[in-house]
């Protein structure tokens, strides 16, 4: 026996008690709703948005790209989903519909 810790021994007389499978499915179930909630929800509405978004792009539109790009649409394809953008008068990109991050109200580009 040393100076600063006591010796502990095992008690015999309790069984140790066994868990029931219940309380686990309550948990897993309590997990899977909170998944669905914080996780999964949230993340399918921005997804069906983002889906809105690249079908109501039209020519004329003030777009802002993924990569900071401000433009105006020039010309939509819909067989192989680019769009070309027009930066300023003299340049303009090709860009994939799903690089366009938000749709800019009418005379944003000026107004920079």
């Amino acid at each position: 026996m040393s100076l600063f810790i006591s010796n502990a021994y095992a008690d015999g007389g309790a069984p140790a008690q066994a868990g029931g499978g219940f309380e686990m499915l309550i948990m897993l179930a309590i997990f899977g709703v909170f998944f669905y909630f914080v996780v999964y929800r949230p993340q399918a509405k921005r997804v069906k948005e983002h889906k809105e978004l690249m079908s109501a792009l039209s020519k004329g539109d003030e777009v802002l790209t993924a990569g900071g790009l401000v433009g105006k649409i020039v010309k939509v394809t819909e067989e192989n989903d680019f769009i070309r953008v027009s930066l300023n008068d003299n340049s303009e990109v090709m860009v994939q519909k799903a690089s366009i991050s938000a749709v800019l109200p009418k005379g944003t580009i000026k107004s920079l």
